[in-house]
């Protein structure tokens, strides 16, 4: 049976490439962009890029978590887990990224509490497990991730675990989308949306882009099959002067999306102003913790001075997560900076553009 069903995806796949042969064969060049993380990955992973006509360009956006984090975030989390009383709880990603003066690792290396945790569960149950430390989880992620970052808060607040402390960096995904749209320089003519995002997000945050700018999106799952599908209908889309939101992945992604937790990240978060590596200071883009959780909230209840962060010369991540250049067009890709000794943020994950095509994509 397996060996069926791989005859039966390599066929997919062939009559898949086949048709977006024929939508291409005109040579007009199109731009299409992931703004997925697991994209990203999945892209560099099957080497889609090398089976697309010359004429379609695949390009990486800001999908991946870790890499618009902001090297102030970065300071931040190292500044607090150098207080004797602090444990910081974070996914394993983290723990590589670039602050200004070194990383979260090289902070663990000198004595800082710094926990890897799979979850952010276990960030909690560490809070209520050592009630005389502050556990500080570093709060990343999409609206994918946020949650269950709001469920955790939720339970904090109601089992009374005031030493749970939550450093929100969540944003959301369409502004972002939108800040690129309307960038000439970047000249995106169609998105691969995050499906993971939209599982939660639905389609309605997403409709009013394409209106508005008038282009083309494909909500995707994360097969080669799925990506190839998501490639074929922009290009056909593009050939015909449409502009629709299609939704690809319907085996996940319902219409209205997941309401339940929309609501709980609603009664727990609000918009805020935040600062995306690459596109700036994006309004209402970020998730702020809510008044009523301002106990649980890092910046409220541990501040830290303010200094200006300090990027790494010569790193160009900010323009690959604009899709303005590739990978490989950073002068620091494969030799100063690569997966073992990551300079910028897009080479620490597996999710980031420079990780991924250091890893499978050299060509």
């Amino acid at each position: 049976m397996k060996y069926v069903s791989e005859f039966r995806a390599k066929a997919f796949i062939e009559a898949l490439l086949g048709e977006i042969a024929k939508e291409a064969a005109s040579g007009i060049r199109r731009t299409f962009m992931e703004v997925c993380g697991t994209h990203t990955a999945a892209i560099a992973r099957g080497g889609l890029k090398r089976l697309l006509p010359a004429a379609i360009k695949l390009v990486s956006g800001p999908g991946c978590p870790v890499c618009v984090t902001s090297t102030a975030y970065i300071d931040a989390a190292m500044a607090r887990a150098l207080r004797p009383e602090v444990t910081i709880a974070t996914f394993g990603d983290m723990l590589r990224v670039p602050g200004s003066a070194g990383t979260l690792e090289a902070a663990k290396a000198r004595g800082a509490d710094v926990r890897v945790v799979l979850s952010v569960l276990e960030a909690l149950a560490m809070a209520r497990e050592r009630p005389d430390r502050r556990v500080v989880f570093l709060g990343i992620g999409f609206e994918t991730t946020a949650p269950t970052t709001a469920a955790a808060l939720a339970r904090a607040r109601a089992e009374g675990i005031g030493n749970f402390l939550v450093a929100s960096a969540h944003k959301t995904m369409p502004a972002a989308m939108r800040a690129l749209a309307a960038d000439p320089a970047v000249a995106v003519e169609g998105y691969i949306c995050p499906g993971h995002v939209c599982t939660v997000a639905g389609l309605a945050p997403f409709a009013p882009l394409v209106e508005e700018f008038g282009i083309p999106a494909a909500i995707a799952g994360f097969e080669p099959t799925d990506v190839l599908a998501a490639v074929l209908a922009l290009i056909k889309q593009r050939n015909r002067g449409e502009s629709r939101l299609e939704n690809l992945y319907r085996r996940s992604v319902r219409p209205e999306g997941n309401p339940k937790a929309r609501r709980l990240v609603a009664s727990v978060f609000e918009p805020a102003d935040a600062w995306w590596r690459g596109l700036g200071v994006l309004p209402g883009s970020g998730l702020a913790l809510r008044r009523e959780y301002a106990a649980h909230d890092a910046d409220a209840v541990l501040p830290v001075a303010a200094e200006a962060p300090r990027e790494p010369a010569g790193c160009r991540c900010a323009d690959v997560l604009k899709g303005i250049i590739e990978p490989k067009d950073c002068p620091l890709f494969g030799e100063a900076c690569a997966p073992d000794r990551p300079i910028g943020a897009c080479m620490v994950s597996s999710e980031g553009a420079c990780h991924a095509a250091h890893r499978w994509d050299r060509s």
